[in-house]
């Protein structure tokens, strides 16, 4: 893990106070797939093919809704169908 992504994650923890828990269990499950594949979030930006300031707003809690194509876009980058990156409790769990 690079400087850079360790000063990225410092930034995202202490900024994630405000966001809601599904935006919460959204941005760990983009952290988990990027940490998966060894992905810095300019990495994922750029392959999923969205600009890297929306992947920071999705990921700082700033985007209140961060689109179904923004999502798509973000599996596809991660190489896992939606399917796989919404099968897991917590978002079974969501009312």
């Amino acid at each position: 893990m690079t400087a850079s992504w360790i000063w990225a994650r410092e930034i995202l923890r202490r900024g994630t106070n405000s966001m809601t828990k599904e935006q919460k269990i959204l941005v760990n499950r983009i952290n988990y797939y990027c940490d998966k594949k060894g992905y810095s979030y300019y990495t994922l930006a750029y392959e999923a093919s969205i600009p890297f300031s929306t992947l920071m707003h999705i990921v700082k809690g700033t985007s209140k809704n961060p689109g179904i194509f923004n999502i798509l876009k973000i599996c596809e980058g991660l190489d896992v169908s939606p399917a796989e990156f919404f099968d897991i409790e917590d978002f079974r769990n969501m009312p």
